[in-house]
């Protein structure tokens, strides 16, 4: 019998409505989008059209402003990398960024940096977000971007988004939010969001791997100054060649739909089941890492203090599949770049396990978790 698992933030399982909705695009509606001869083709396009605007929808842009990438990964990249060319033209070298980004944000202003480009990763408080004064102060006539991720995601705490839309408001800056843990789940704060550049993951909301997309607003009817990555092909207007992959971007869309009908019910269980969770681990010596009030309710980010909790994953993992980092870096087992920007000592951080659930998800059984914290406290 498999775990219980618990690491949506890493990856949510594939909602099977969305399957059903992908399943004739695997293996009945075999057109590709591009082609527009024969009815196959405008099929397959007419579905890419349907998904681009129900992407749209959800937080209130145009469909001419939705592109389509392999995930927030490839999306941030294509916005971090795709403005040093026009960065250098305007002499606007540079860009801020917090301390507590996804890799696949950091790495790529590493590149920035050796493009000659200035970069401040912003502090973040001991409850794990940003100040926007931090943004006001550290802002410049010469900064060219401004990159902050919505919900971190170890920790699950909100980043004030919104009111860094503000301070940036009058601004040339351009302003990137990487939305990867909060598409179709905050959708009120996102609908109301005036960000440049938006990045998304269909995984993170019970879609297929592999699909994303990237919204980039456009002013007066002009596109942003972004260069491709890639070329080949002229598909999404010119910033991503390729063949769409048709029934991922039908699943992206399926996905999307669903969250904008159910997120708010599913926001109240994963909250219930958060309650439940706290309430049991009160029984033992533990630290909730990251502003409670600032939280997404279906994350908890805690250190038992002198467990290791490489080991604690191992107990468990016959009944509970917890994570202790990012998936994207698991592999390495270093210290958590994101609890050192919060501050927190070097037991807390070792001690840390992320627990994160979803629909399906009622109840966690939790003596498993505590049984294995009593035994290695001796």
């Amino acid at each position: 019998m498999l775990p219980l698992y618990l690491d949506y933030n890493a990856t949510a399982p594939l909602d099977p409505r969305v399957f059903e909705a992908m399943r004739p695009y695997f293996l009945e509606e075999v057109g590709n989008a591009g082609s527009r001869t024969h009815v196959y083709g405008q099929r397959a396009k007419e579905a890419v059209d349907q998904a681009r605007q129900q992407v749209a929808t959800v937080f209130g842009a145009r469909s001419d402003e939705i592109l389509f990438t392999s995930g927030a990964t490839e999306s941030n990249n294509l916005v971090l990398l795709g403005l040093v060319r026009h960065g250098l033209a305007s002499d606007r070298k540079h860009v801020l960024a917090t301390a507590i980004e996804h890799k696949s944000v950091l790495e790529p202003l590493d590149r920035l940096r050796e493009a000659g480009f200035e970069v401040e990763l912003l502090p973040v408080t001991a409850g794990g977000y940003v100040e926007p004064s931090a943004v006001q102060e550290r802002l410049r006539p010469d900064t060219l971007l401004v990159s902050v991720m919505h919900a971190n995601n170890e920790t699950g705490v909100l980043q004030p988004v919104v009111e860094i839309a503000e301070l940036l408001g009058d601004t040339k800056t351009f302003y990137h939010v990487d939305a990867a843990q909060t598409f179709g789940k905050e959708v009120e704060t996102l609908r109301q969001l005036r960000c440049d550049f938006l990045s998304i993951s269909a995984h993170k909301i019970y879609g297929p791997k592999g699909m994303g997309a990237l919204y980039a607003r456009r002013m007066r009817a002009q596109r942003r100054p972004l260069t491709p990555l890639m070329y080949g092909g002229g598909q999404e207007m010119g910033w991503r060649p390729g063949t769409l992959p048709v029934p991922l971007v039908v699943g992206l869309g399926a996905a999307v739909a669903l969250a904008d009908r159910e997120h708010l019910e599913r926001r109240r269980a994963a909250a219930a089941v958060k309650e439940r969770l706290l309430h049991a681990l009160a029984a033992v010596e533990h630290t909730i890492n990251g502003d409670p009030l600032r939280t997404q309710p279906h994350v908890v980010n805690v250190s038992f203090p002198r467990v290791d909790s490489e080991a604690l994953m191992m107990a468990v993992r016959e009944e509970l599949a917890i994570s202790n980092g990012a998936a994207c870096t698991s592999a390495s087992y270093s210290p958590s770049h994101v609890l050192k920007a919060m501050g927190l000592s070097d037991d807390l951080i070792s001690s840390a396990v992320r627990i994160s659930w979803g629909p399906g998800v009622t109840d966690i059984p939790t003596e498993p978790l505590l049984t294995a914290v009593r035994s290695m406290r001796g």
